[in-house]
């Protein structure tokens, strides 16, 4: 495993991260503990450093009380935490960006999570009108100096949201994260400027564009789970037809394609890691072999990168 720096905080990541979305039982699976517990046991014995959540990621905080029960028997220290605030899941999910409902949100997830802090607290998706919020912010660096959070971040909602990108720093956030894949290239238009400019930290959520580059699925594919199921099967055909045309012309041989679309999205100068979902130990086993390929001779194109 190889470790960056996350902007400008004094943490130290994996390359490879976690994402747990899955855990919240959107992802056509309902998860037991051990099934997680064997996952990121997987992932620390691969030297993986990085969990990221949500506050909705499931009900009742369900994905952050896994992790939390796991930590609880684990070595907290040994893992970078980062969640988000802005939501809750009741049948569906819900906004909550008032300065209490936050502020309980937090605490809730500090229970759920069973630890005393979060190492990055990240504003989840919310409207410019949301992030505008002056007292917000003041509630969050208060809780940053009483220790319940290290590092406040920003999720972005949309990947070209410049506007909230650009004003990290005024906001003490130290890192964003965006959705970039290899079909999804937006935030190198403006996001990614801004974030080397800032020295901010990148966390690559939905690297794998939502398993469309796996390179399990074939053009035909039909997918019944609850979050690719919802899109109109003619878009799905259309990304199955491009992922098909990737690996006929820049996959290298003998390299699977998770772990090159992996690989690509960390060529970019601007991204820390990237946080794919897994299922299962071995898929988390296939995503951390990405790290090794930093010798792969992937062309990236990002024209203003020298």
């Amino acid at each position: 495993m190889k470790y960056r720096r996350l902007g400008k905080t004094d943490l130290k990541v994996s390359v490879v991260g976690i994402g747990t979305w899955q855990f919240g039982g959107d992802w056509g699976k309902d998860f037991k503990q051990a099934e997680v517990d064997a996952i990121l046991s997987k992932g620390k014995e691969l030297g993986i450093n990085l969990i990221d959540t949500a506050e909705c990621y499931g009900p009742d905080h369900l994905s952050e009380s896994f992790i939390g029960d796991f930590l609880s028997r684990d070595k907290r220290e040994d893992w970078v935490v980062a969640s988000k605030f802005g939501h809750h899941w009741h049948e569906k999910w819900g906004n909550a960006w008032s300065v209490d409902e936050v502020r309980q949100q937090l605490d809730e997830s500090l229970r759920a999570l069973k630890t005393d802090y979060i190492d990055l607290y990240q504003f989840h998706s919310g409207s410019d009108e949301d992030f505008n919020n002056d007292d917000l912010w003041t509630m969050l660096d208060k809780q940053v100096q009483a220790g319940k959070v290290r590092n406040l971040g920003i999720s972005i909602g949309a990947n070209t949201n410049i506007h909230q990108t650009s004003r990290a720093t005024e906001f003490n956030a130290k890192a964003i994260q965006v959705v970039y894949n290899r079909l999804d290239k937006s935030p190198e238009e403006e996001v990614f400027y801004s974030c080397l400019e800032q020295d901010l930290g990148v966390l690559a959520r939905v690297p794998l564009a939502s398993g469309f580059l796996s390179g399990k699925y074939k053009p035909g594919s039909v997918f019944d789970d609850k979050v690719r199921g919802r899109r109109e099967q003619a878009k799905i055909d259309e990304q199955l037809r491009r992922v098909e045309e990737i690996r006929q012309t820049e996959l290298p041989e003998g390299v699977e394609m998770a772990q090159w679309a992996l690989a690509w999205c960390l060529k970019h100068p601007a991204v820390t890691c990237v946080i794919p979902g897994c299922k299962s130990p071995e898929q988390v086993e296939a995503n951390a072999r990405a790290a090794d390929l930093d010798m792969v001779p992937l062309e990236h194109p990002s024209a203003w990168v020298e």
